[in-house]
C-alpha cells in the first residue's frame, strides 16, 4: 500500500473510533473494544492514535466527557450536576469533580453560576440590540403544525419537527472553522469529487449537512471537530478520509435563514438566545447541524439551522 493509502486508511479508522465513542459516551470503554472498533492491534493502537490526534484515547474520552457535562450544566440551571455527571459516563461524582475542576479551573456549581450570569448578562445586550426579534407561535391549518413568526431579517421560518434518520458519508475536519469560507469550500469540492463519479448526488432524498460535534462554547478552536456530509444509502462503501455514520431520528427545531458567509453566528446566536428562551424547549443531548436545501446563489446561502429539542 502506498504512502498516502496508508495514511487514508488509518484516518478512516481512527474516524470510526470517533464515531463510536461518541455514540457510547455515557458507557464504559476498555482499550481492547477500541482497538477492535479501528482494527488495530490494542499493543499499538494507543499509540497510533495518539500520534494522529494528539491525545490517548482515555485523554480524548475524558475530555469529551467533560465538555458535554460542561455544555449540559451550562445549559440546564436546575438540572442535578451528579445526575449530568453520571449521563457523561462518569460513575464516581469524586472523580468528576477532580477531572471538571482541572480541565475549567472551577467547580460545576461554581462553573453553571459564571454562565448563567454571563448569559444574563449576554441576554440584555441581545434584547437591547434586537428588540422586536422575538418570536411569537402559531398554528398553520395548511401544514397542521405549530410554527413561529419572527422579525429576525435574516430568518425565513421556525418550526419544530420530527426528522427521519439519516446515513450519511462525510469529510470530517478538525481545529478552527468559523468563516473559513475557504475551508468548507475545500472539503465539499473533496467529497462531492468522490461521491460524483458513485452516483451518489441527487434524488428525492437526498441532503447535504453539516455536523457539528462540539460546543465552541466549550471545546477550545483547535479541538473542534464538524463534518461535512451527504446523505447516502445506508449500504454505501466509504474508504479513506470518506467516513459513514448514523443521524439518528429526532425532533427538531429548523430554522431556516438567508446568509452570505459572514453572518452564520448571527443567526446561531440569534436561534439560541431569543428563540430558545420564547419557544418551551431546549437543546437536547444530540449534534445539531446546518442543512442545505438549495444551491449557493449570489453568495447568498439557504440554510436549515437544525438543532434537536426537548421540552423545557
Amino acid at each position: 500500500m502506498e504512502p498516502d493509502q496508508q495514511y487514508a486508511a488509518y484516518i478512516a479508522r481512527i474516524n470510526k473510533t470517533f464515531d463510536y465513542i461518541e455514540a457510547n459516551l455515557e458507557k464504559p470503554m476498555t482499550l481492547a473494544e477500541l482497538a477492535a472498533v479501528a482494527s488495530f492491534s490494542k499493543f499499538h493502537f494507543t499509540r497510533i492514535f495518539q500520534s494522529m490526534v494528539g491525545e490517548t484515547p482515555f485523554q480524548f474520552i475524558l475530555r469529551l466527557r467533560l465538555e458535554k457535562a460542561a455544555t449540559l450544566i451550562a445549559g440546564n440551571p436546575s438540572g442535578s450536576i451528579t445526575q449530568i455527571a453520571f449521563q457523561c459516563g462518569f460513575s464516581d461524582i469524586s472523580v468528576f469533580s477532580r477531572n471538571f475542576r482541572s480541565c475549567f479551573g472551577v467547580s460545576a456549581s461554581d462553573y453553571r453560576r459564571a454562565k448563567h450570569q454571563h448569559r444574563n448578562l449576554s441576554q440584555q445586550q441581545r434584547n437591547h440590540r434586537q428588540a422586536g426579534e422575538a418570536p411569537s407561535l402559531y398554528f398553520s391549518p395548511d401544514l397542521q403544525t405549530y410554527q413561529w413568526r419572527t422579525k429576525m431579517n435574516l430568518n425565513k421560518s421556525v418550526e419544530v419537527k420530527e426528522l427521519p434518520g439519516m446515513t450519511v458519508a462525510y469529510i470530517r475536519h478538525t481545529g478552527p472553522y468559523k468563516g473559513d469560507e475557504q475551508l468548507f469550500e475545500n472539503l465539499w469540492n473533496r467529497l462531492f469529487a468522490w461521491a460524483g463519479p458513485r452516483g451518489l448526488i441527487g434524488g428525492k432524498d437526498f441532503r447535504s449537512l453539516i455536523v457539528y460535534h462540539d460546543d465552541p462554547n466549550v471545546t477550545i478552536e483547535d479541538k473542534l471537530r464538524m463534518s461535512v456530509c451527504i446523505t447516502v444509502p445506508p449500504a454505501t462503501k466509504t474508504e479513506g478520509e470518506i467516513g459513514k455514520m448514523e443521524l439518528e431520528a429526532a425532533k427538531y427545531v429548523i430554522a431556516r435563514f438567508e446568509l452570505d458567509g459572514q453572518q452564520f453566528q448571527q443567526a446561531w446566536e440569534w436561534l439560541y438566545g431569543q428563540w430558545f428562551p420564547a419557544s418551551g424547549y431546549q437543546p437536547d443531548d444530540k449534534p445539531c447541524f446546518e442543512m442545505y436545501p438549495e444551491e449557493p446563489k449570489d453568495g447568498k446561502f439557504t440554510v436549515d439551522i437544525c438543532v434537536p429539542v426537548k421540552p423545557a
